[in-house]
């Protein structure tokens, strides 16, 4: 990846103090020709950003030239004037104010935050948020001490107004800032674009492991890729990237839902996207989307109240399936033997949500998972029952989940149907990667729930199809940014 630093003036920034190309805002307008074919990350650390000035038009002309930069022509108008940007203020000056204790119980009267990274881990709140909002290289924040801490002002900091220990700090939150990792030095292939891919390394289950994200770093190298993982934290400088991969459990009451709105906003592909988090989230949703489309579900009802139990178990028969709305991995899905038990499984789910579903139970051996990316199928995976269990993954077993094993197929080998209705459902949801469960029953086919956010791990989900998948999920991103380019 291409780092390239813009100063105002030639000695504002030594060469020796970054590994990365440092030209001035003059040289950067003159030739609209450098880096041509490149997509460079673009720091501007011009002394004015006044309208019209250099800086303006240095933040104002990089995002037509393709490149990535920060901070952008709308943070400049931002913080052009306090009017523009005091709907911030409510949510930092109460950030701020959670900071009071650990900063030593009174505010200085400004202070300096880098790449979202203050003097401190003291300000770690604050300065994060801060750089959320205004994703500016270096900002100064002027507050007015009190019983209740408030901003009075927040302007850009130019290197020359920098005192020596700010300026060391500066150089060391852009290390930090712009530190790579995952970076294959195999990789014969410049990168054109840079991926960013949502983990969380204490996820008990997640949807890909930290192995299986190498192993596609190193294909995505070969693809002219770069593959980095992301956490929580790194919300500020997600900006900095050109398409996101979240590989943590989403919901859209989590931070990875804020993720993939951020990446929508910022007009990079993401999966999964918000509106198929939206639609994949909610089985009540899922059930009457497929049963609208056609597409085959189990014999289902909705419960909304303990008058619905005795028609559900009239109607599908004991034993019979009861799940919450939102779940994830077979959480929030339970097997109900006899009406005493239905009752009270549903009352106990009903205090915290007004609908649940009941379903017929099918027994199976096995569940199939269509992997499906922009309407075609991807993978083709059987997920074997856990031991002594109807599902896949026994959650109540002591210690961690106790998943079953799998068989994995290519796609010509699996029966035509499967694909079909697999390939039908995920349509219903969008044109990202989805991962259909279904049940091959003697009654027929019947699609259990389209998961935005399937597993994909390499030995399992792969095995089929081998390295196709991904190759096609690293050329689904490509195609998107390649056509934002032409545009």
């Amino acid at each position: 990846m291409t780092w390239v630093i813009l100063t105002g003036r030639p000695g504002d920034l030594d060469q020796v103090a970054t590994p990365h190309k440092i030209i001035t805002t003059r040289d950067y307008l003159a030739h609209p020709s450098l880096f041509r074919g490149q997509r460079p990350k673009v720091i501007n650390l011009s002394n004015s950003y006044a309208y019209q000035s250099r800086g303006y038009y240095a933040s104002l002309l990089a995002s037509s030239r393709g490149h990535k930069i920060i901070p952008s022509v709308e943070t400049l108008i931002d913080l052009s004037a306090r009017k523009l940007y005091e709907n911030s203020l409510p949510e930092l000056e109460q950030a701020l104010n959670r900071c009071r204790r650990d900063v030593g119980g009174t505010f200085p009267s400004s202070v300096s935050i880098f790449f979202g990274i203050g003097p401190s881990r003291a300000w770690d709140r604050f300065a994060r948020l801060l750089f959320d909002w205004f994703r500016a290289p270096a900002l100064e924040v002027a507050i007015e001490d009190g019983e209740w801490a408030t901003i009075r002002k927040i302007s850009f900091l130019p290197l020359a107004r920098m005192k020596a220990d700010e300026k060391a700090r500066f150089l060391a939150n852009l290390e930090t800032y712009t530190s790579r990792q995952w970076r294959d030095t195999r990789t014969r292939t410049p990168a054109r674009y840079s991926f960013a891919t949502l983990i969380d390394p204490q996820e008990a289950l997640p949807p890909s492991s930290v192995n299986s994200l190498k192993y596609w770093s190193r294909i995505a190298g070969k693809m002219g890729v770069e593959v980095e993982p992301i956490t929580r934290k790194d919300l500020p400088r997600l900006a900095n990237y050109d398409a996101l991969f979240i590989r943590e459990t989403t919901s859209i009451s989590s931070h990875t839902y804020r993720f993939a709105r951020r990446a929508q906003q910022e007009g990079m592909p993401v999966i999964d996207d918000p509106m198929s988090m939206i639609r994949c989230t909610n089985k009540v949703y899922l059930n009457e989307l497929m049963i609208t489309h056609r597409v085959p579900v189990p014999p289902t009802m909705m419960i909304s109240g303990p008058a619905d139990l005795q028609a559900a178990a009239d109607t599908l028969g004991f034993p019979i399936v009861l799940k919450i709305p939102d779940g994830a991995f077979s959480r929030g899905v339970k097997k109900a033997a006899n009406m005493e038990e239905l009752k009270r499984l549903a009352t106990t789910w009903l205090e915290d949500s007004d609908l649940l579903i009941a379903q017929k139970f099918l027994p199976t051996e096995f569940d199939w998972r269509i992997g499906v990316l922009g309407g075609e199928p991807l993978f083709s995976v059987q997920y074997l029952m856990a031991k002594k269990h109807w599902q896949i993954v026994n959650h109540e077993r002591r210690g961690k989940p106790d998943e079953g094993g799998f068989r994995s197929f290519t796609i010509k080998e699996t029966p035509p149907e499967v694909i079909d209705i697999a390939v039908r459902a995920a349509r219903c949801i969008g044109n990202g990667l989805y991962g259909v469960d279904l049940k091959e029953t003697t009654e027929g086919v019947y699609v259990i729930e389209v998961n935005d956010n399937p597993n994909l791990d390499h030995g399992c989900e792969d095995a089929g199809e081998k390295d196709a998948v991904w190759v096609k999920l690293t050329q689904w991103f490509i195609d998107r940014l390649d056509r934002q380019g032409r545009q």
